[in-house]
């Protein structure tokens, strides 16, 4: 049995995948495969089934997707690929990802099946012929009893946490899969660990079977102080720039996946004015050592790094680093927080987590032995107030260190000449000076306060999502009830109703997707004929708005819109609040064809 010990390979070509699937990986920005990948890869090219031990978060989805996509045909209309996942959100997660390696295999289809699911949507999936189906055992096994899933050109079966699977009681409906499908079909088995029965169906299923076991050095050092933040609510920007407020560190290493993310966050925190600069290995050695020795001298504060580009850095510098994009795999988890902490020094780790990476963060823990605290991301008026303090030390020093003759001139000037009161002019300067910075705390879109303090003073419970605010239909704006928001929230129309076969789960996973708020922050959804409306956290700023608007639901733009309690609307942050729109049907736009509609999240 091999293990991660061996010369991992240096690039994902040097692998034989094929042509539309590499550059879908070169696109990406992935620099070089994962343990797992660099040995799994190239046997399952070779057609050989594969018994691979390795925890959560090593790059699995990639060791099996990048080498069996390669081998599909996508002339051929018939199932050819098949993946099994313990759970609905895995089933998403790898079929999405799978999705993404194959945007370049123009034809091929990536259907995700699963229980919870609206049969007659996956039915209709169905017709058009996927090539590659992710699902979770009890659902395919249905599909496989309706001869609705044919299996008998299936050329590669995956078995993906084959022992959670074991755990959740579906080991029977997997063997039933496995008798249903091609004798001559890949067979690939991935699990943490290899109880006996595991162990039984590699035995029976798998011929010959290449074996790899990851082995994973956890261990993290006590002078660094673990944080995480569950990403909800906001944009992860505005979340680290929050942190970056607020925050006392000398140097910060940010880690993202791929060497593009790399050059964009740099370029967008130097926007916001702070001294940032890439790390990846597109950089000729002069220029990775020009800002390795700029961090060091104290000219640059912060470097947004792949994981390969900071290998071996040791900055003494370095007090922060944060986790933007959270690792494929422990180990990683380990190497990256590695850079803070050194020498017995106090160090800061800061892992962002999206929800359905909370498996990852539990990985982390598990592995590490350590527990990572959830952190309260700062408030506006924590900005505000750390502002306020810098500004009056930065105006202490300039007072102690500048000569100041020339300005206190100017202004003795301005003041004769104006009968100003010096007071006055003095907060005119601040204003001036601060206007980059507010002092005063600004609204963003913020978290909703907790369900305990919302709830707080009412018995009513809120009803289930698929059940919420199901009101009658009003032909008219001008009937309806006026519409009381819930504390924190404001109310927002959109142009899509039940005409357009709209879901309150189509609109929750839309809006979720582009604005990045966790849909558990989304508040009443009333269903309409042709429109509907939303409760959202307050404070929406400008660009999001727009950008919400222009988001494609049921084949319609959802043209968002502000409701205020006398049911009139205007764009947020415009002048024309309180002006009444239009009332009756909206017309129907000419959609632009090179836009996609929107997809819920919800499939």
């Amino acid at each position: 049995m091999s293990d991660t010990e061996q010369t991992p390979v240096i690039s994902f070509s040097d692998l034989g995948l094929s042509e539309a699937v590499l550059k879908a990986v070169n696109e990406s920005g992935y620099e070089t495969p994962s343990p797992i990948q660099a040995q799994s890869i190239e046997p399952l090219l070779a057609g050989r089934d594969l018994l691979g031990q390795a925890q959560t978060g090593t790059g699995k989805t990639a060791a099996f997707s990048l080498p069996l996509l390669s081998r599909i045909d996508v002339k051929a209309k018939t199932p050819q690929m098949l993946v099994l996942a313990p759970t609905r959100e895995l089933a998403i997660q790898v079929a999405e990802a799978i999705q993404s390696y194959a945007r370049h295999m123009k034809g091929l289809h990536v259907l995700p099946i699963y229980g919870g699911q609206s049969m007659g949507v996956q039915l209709g999936q169905l017709k058009r012929n996927p090539q590659v189906i992710v699902g979770t055992p009890g659902r395919i096994l249905d599909h496989i009893r309706r001869r609705t899933l044919k299996l008998g050109d299936l050329k590669s079966l995956v078995l993906d946490e084959a022992d959670e699977m074991l755990r959740m009681g579906f080991i029977d409906d997997v063997e039933t899969i496995l008798k249903e499908t091609p004798a001559e079909r890949q067979v690939a088995l991935f699990s943490a660990t290899m109880p006996s029965a595991i162990h039984r169906v590699a035995t029976r299923y798998l011929k010959d079977p290449v074996e790899i076991r990851i082995k994973s050095k956890t261990t993290t050092m006590e002078t660094i102080n673990q944080r995480y933040w569950q990403v909800t609510g906001m944009h992860k920007l505005d979340a680290l720039t929050r942190i970056l407020e607020v925050e006392e560190f000398d140097a910060m290493i940010i880690f993202v996946r791929t060497k593009n993310a790399t050059a964009e966050l740099a370029e967008k925190l130097e926007a916001r004015g702070y001294s940032s600069s890439p790390l990846n290995g597109d950089m000729n050695q002069a220029a990775r050592e020009k800002a390795i020795q700029r961090m060091k001298k104290g000219k640059l504060d912060i470097l947004v790094a792949t994981d390969v580009a900071a290998r071996g850095l040791d900055i003494e510098r370095i007090s922060h680093v944060v986790n933007y994009d959270i690792p494929y795999d422990t180990e990683s988890y380990v190497h990256r927080i590695g850079r803070t902490g050194r020498a017995g020094r106090k160090g800061e780790a800061i892992l962002f987590v999206a929800p359905r990476e909370k498996r990852m963060l539990f990985a982390i823990e598990k592995a590490t032995r350590q527990t990572i605290s959830l952190m309260k991301l700062p408030s506006t008026e924590d900005i505000a107030d750390r502002r306020v303090m810098q500004f009056t030390q930065q105006l202490s020093e300039t007072i102690e260190a500048q000569d100041l003759s020339f300005f206190q001139e100017v202004i003795s000037n301005y003041q004769e000449s104006h009968d100003a009161d010096p007071l006055e002019v003095a907060a005119a300067l601040t204003f001036l000076v601060q206007k980059t910075r507010p002092l005063k705390p600004v609204i963003h879109v913020r978290e909703r306060p907790a369900r305990k303090e919302r709830e707080q003073g009412s018995r009513r419970e809120r009803p289930e999502r698929g059940e919420r605010s199901q009101r009658p239909s009003s032909p008219r704006r001008g009937n309806q009830t006026p519409h009381r928001s819930e504390e924190g929230m404001q109310t927002y129309r959109v142009e899509v109703g039940r005409s357009q076969g709209v879901e309150v789960k189509n609109i929750v996973g839309a809006i979720a997707n582009e604005a990045g708020i966790d849909s558990k922050d989304i508040g009443r959804i009333s269903l309409q004929d042709d429109y509907s409306t939303i409760d959202l956290p307050e404070g929406m700023p400008k660009d999001l708005f727009q950008q919400l608007r222009k988001v494609w639901v049921g084949n319609k733009q959802l043209e968002l819109s502000i409701v205020n309690n006398n049911e009139t609307s205007a764009e947020a942050g415009s002048d024309t609040a309180g002006k009444p729109r239009r009332s009756g049907k909206p017309r129907t736009r000419a959609r632009d064809k090179s836009r996609r509609p929107s997809q819920s999240r919800d499939k």
